[in-house]
């Protein structure tokens, strides 16, 4: 008998610490319905020819560049929300907030010395094959570009836009003047080279813009 009572003391003691084991779990809770995780994952065989809107876009010797700078999903712990776009300048990154606690992130090319900036923004809007007009300021130091400043150069794959370009906005509703866009320059990714736009290989700006959707929600931070 007390043999018998001494186990059933046991089984009631277990199954409060299952209870318990539970509980404690369940504060984590499970991930909201629908979501789905991204897993972490490269894609270096994303940068072949393109066929886009009339246009070829040609591939890209990727094994010529880093690769750190090819496209990647990467553990990304932020405060951002998803959607957010985080620059990150000095290690030349770019990154799509994912749900999870992950990104999508992206190799870039940065402005030089004297271009660079930082701060917030948002998308006000995207373009597929932009018309691209040079700055009067540009012009000043370029003098061969300011054919463009008023009618612009037509799209094209030796546009410095590239295959799209995404349009930033101050949160009083004027451009900043910056772009996130494409180029043909793959070469440049890595590098310090723009005049203070932010520049992607054709096939991440490509991959990028499919995932922006313009508005106040589509939050830039640049960080320098």
């Amino acid at each position: 008998m007390r043999f018998r009572n001494a186990l059933l003391l046991c089984s009631l003691a277990a199954t409060v610490v299952l209870a318990g084991c539970s509980q404690t779990t369940s504060t984590t809770g499970p991930a909201p319905e629908g979501q789905k995780i991204a897993t972490n994952q490269i894609f270096s065989g994303g940068y072949g020819a393109v066929e886009d809107h009339g246009y070829a876009v040609p591939a890209i010797p990727i094994n010529r560049v880093d690769s750190r700078f090819h496209r990647q999903i990467v553990d990304y712990p932020t405060k951002e929300r998803p959607g957010t776009i985080v620059v990150n300048t000095p290690n030349r990154f770019l990154y799509y907030v994912l749900p999870g606690g992950k990104a999508v992130r992206y190799g870039i090319g940065v402005g030089k010395a004297g271009f660079a900036w930082e701060g917030e923004a948002y998308v006000a809007w995207k373009q597929e094959w932009p018309t691209w007009h040079p700055p009067k300021e540009m012009a000043e130091r370029k003098p061969e570009v300011a054919k463009y400043v008023e009618g612009g150069m037509g799209p094209g794959i030796s546009n410095p836009l590239g295959a799209r370009a995404l349009y930033l906005f101050n949160d009083e509703g004027r451009d900043t003047l910056f772009r996130l866009h494409g180029t043909p320059e793959w070469a440049s990714i890595g590098t310090a080279a723009s005049s203070g736009c932010i520049r992607l290989m054709n096939q991440d700006i490509i991959d990028l813009y499919s995932r922006v959707r313009p508005g106040k929600g589509a939050k830039v931070v640049v960080q320098q």
